[in-house]
């Protein structure tokens, strides 16, 4: 009979700096606006009119946002002629997004 070895977990503590780090991060997240901004770019890129007509938002309050975003680099920005599209800034951020989706939406099997 095959018996599979187990490997001892590596079990690291988290710094103090990157939990006070991580800890900020996931209170930035805390918000229903830029959770919303993050769901509509999880598909695509759109623009700020785009975005703040779809959220029923003003383009001010919504450029609020993504430049809050884009400080914690959560989305990134390319213009084409005069208009700004904003998307993920990388495949981390959409791994994230998608996961705590996936969790929430998962049934309680306790």
């Amino acid at each position: 009979m095959f018996t599979k070895e187990l490997q001892p977990l590596s079990i690291q503590l988290l710094s103090s700096e990157k939990a006070q780090r991580m800890a900020e991060f996931f209170s930035f997240l805390g918000d229903a606006n830029r959770l919303r901004i993050l769901s509509l770019l999880a598909e695509k890129e759109y623009c700020v009119s785009d975005l703040a007509a779809t959220l029923d938002m003003s383009e001010s309050a919504v450029s609020h946002q993504l430049r809050n975003l884009r400080v914690m680099r959560l989305v990134n920005y390319r213009k084409q002629g005069r208009r700004v599209f904003y998307r993920l800034h990388d495949n981390h951020v959409l791994h994230l997004y998608q996961a705590v989706a996936e969790h929430l939406d998962e049934k309680d099997e306790g």
